[in-house]
């Protein structure tokens, strides 16, 4: 589903116009980068919890050559599905 399809699906559920729609879409992710770059966590009950975590730095190896190379400490965003989720994709 590409973000055009899901912004569609939002209007048809909420009975909102596409445009509508799409400006709540646009401001649900927003909010959501916003948190995270500031650290915090979301959490949607039953649904899933966005957070972020500290990757530390490693070695990893070159593909074609082989050589080792340093691979820099990163933060990674992570979502961990919440129980009612999982139970409805199952």
């Amino acid at each position: 589903m590409t973000k055009q399809e899901f912004v569609d699906a939002v209007a048809d559920k909420a009975g909102m116009t596409k445009r509508d729609a799409g400006t709540a879409v646009d401001a649900a992710l927003e909010v959501i980068q916003r948190t995270l770059v500031n650290g915090d966590s979301i959490t949607f009950t039953g649904f899933g919890k966005f957070h972020v975590t500290r990757r530390a730095a490693r070695q990893g190896v070159n593909p074609r050559t082989g050589e080792p190379v340093q691979i820099s400490a990163a933060n990674v965003p992570k979502f961990a599905a919440g129980s009612q989720l999982k139970k409805a994709v199952n």
